[in-house]
């Protein structure tokens, strides 16, 4: 069974920045391109940024150069640094293999001062 968990949210000051996790269980996240993906309220799920079994990574327009996701697959985690947090990042975020249906209970960034 495929287990996700995502932490490393929380309460941040504009301008500040957070780290977060996923551990992935069940699978072995390096044969598989990962990406983080985030949902605002009463807006739909967005990707934010993936990375491929090799280390590419794209991101969308508005955290290129504010974020940095990376992956440790000996620890089966995939990670997400995220620089200059604005409120507009809030949301809940989830990482998952692109282009499948496994999702975490996700982890609440909220950005205010």
């Amino acid at each position: 069974q495929v287990q996700l968990v995502e932490s490393g949210g929380g309460l941040v000051q504009p301008g500040g920045s957070l780290r977060l996790s996923c551990a992935a269980y069940g699978i072995q996240i390096s044969i598989y391109t990962m990406g983080w993906y985030r949902q605002a309220p009463g807006r739909q799920r967005e990707l934010v940024a993936r990375i491929t079994p090799g280390g590419s990574t794209n991101y969308a327009d508005s955290m290129k150069g504010r974020f940095t996701i990376s992956r440790d697959n000996a620890k089966n985690t995939v990670y997400l640094r995220m620089n200059s947090l604005q409120p507009e990042d809030t949301a809940v975020y989830y990482c998952s293999p692109v282009s499948y249906d496994y999702w975490g209970q996700g982890t609440q960034v909220t950005v205010s001062s």
